[in-house]
C-alpha cells in the first residue's frame, strides 16, 4: 500500500518542490546564469541509509533547462546523473532537525566537477525571501504577520526537535550492530 501511496504523492510533491526551487533561482539572475552552461545535465541527491520502515524516497533527480531552471526528472529517470549527492539519511529525524537549525548535512559528491561548484555556489549564496513573496500576495500588514507566525512556529518547532535530538542521536542506528 505505501509504494502505491508513494508513487501517486511524489509527482505532485516534487513537481511542486521544483516550482519552489526555480521560484527561488529565477528571483536571482545571477543564479540562472551559473545554470545555463550546464543545461541538459542532470544532478541526482541520493539519500543513503533511508530506513526500510518508511515509505520509500522517490528518485530526486532534477535536468538543467537552457533557462538555468530545473526540471524534475520523473520517476523513472532516463539517465544517468551528472552530478550525484550522496547523503546520509539513515536518521532522518535527526537530519531533519539539523536541517532546521540551519546546519548543513555532510555531502559526498560524484561527478561533473563544474557543475558541483555551481551547485555548491548556489547553496551558499541563494536565499528565498519569503517575507517579500508573502507580501506580494497579501500586502504588507498582512505579510508581516504571516511572516512573524511562521518564524515564530519553525522557531518552536526547531526548539522541540533540539530537545529530541539528542535522543534521536542516542536511540538511532548503530554502526557495527
Amino acid at each position: 500500500m505505501l509504494p502505491g501511496l508513494t508513487a501517486l504523492l511524489a509527482p505532485p510533491v516534487l513537481e511542486r518542490l521544483t516550482l519552489v526551487l526555480n521560484h527561488v533561482l529565477a528571483s536571482e539572475a545571477v543564479a540562472t546564469e551559473r545554470l545555463v552552461p550546464h543545461a541538459t545535465r542532470t544532478l541526482a541527491i541520493h539519500l543513503d541509509g533511508w530506513p526500510a520502515l518508511l515509505p520509500p524516497v522517490p528518485p530526486l533527480t532534477w535536468r538543467v533547462t537552457p533557462a538555468g531552471l530545473l526540471e524534475w526528472g520523473g520517476l523513472e529517470p532516463q539517465e544517468p546523473a551528472a552530478l550525484q549527492m550522496h547523503i546520509d539519511a539513515a536518521n532522518p529525524a535527526l537530519l531533519f532537525a539539523r536541517a532546521l537549525a540551519g546546519e548543513r548535512p555532510a555531502v559526498r559528491i560524484e561527478g561533473d566537477a563544474e557543475l558541483a561548484a555551481a551547485v555548491g555556489w548556489l547553496l551558499e549564496n541563494l536565499r528565498w525571501d519569503v517575507a517579500a513573496d508573502l507580501e506580494r500576495v497579501f500586502g504588507r500588514a498582512v505579510a508581516q504577520q504571516l511572516h512573524q507566525i511562521g518564524r515564530a512556529l519553525a522557531g518552536g518547532l526547531r526548539s522541540a526537535l533540539a530537545a529530541v535530538g539528542p535522543l534521536a542521536e542516542r536511540f538511532g542506528p548503530r554502526s557495527g550492530r
